[in-house]
């Protein structure tokens, strides 16, 4: 069996590098490929995401970093309680 990487990525919330922020509700495994993914949702509203929507991302993007015009950082970062 594949193994999570639920112990790189707790549930949570953490910041997007961009400033907004996410809560982390579980992890899961792609049906066909058995890849990690990081299940969340925004925690504020848009026109275009309706409220409760949840996302999926695989763990390796989430957990990878960016180029921003001020270096590399980390795509989400966990917001201390």
């Amino acid at each position: 069996m594949k193994k999570l990487l639920s112990d790189t990525i707790s549930p949570g919330r953490y910041r997007h590098y961009k400033g907004k922020e996410y809560e982390v509700l579980a992890m899961a495994l792609h049906s066909e490929t058995l890849e990690s993914l990081v299940v969340y949702k925004p925690l504020y509203e848009t026109p275009e995401v309706p409220p409760g929507t949840l996302w999926v991302r695989p763990a390796a993007m989430f957990l990878e970093t960016v180029e921003t015009e001020q270096g590399i950082v980390q795509r989400f970062t966990p917001v201390p309680a």
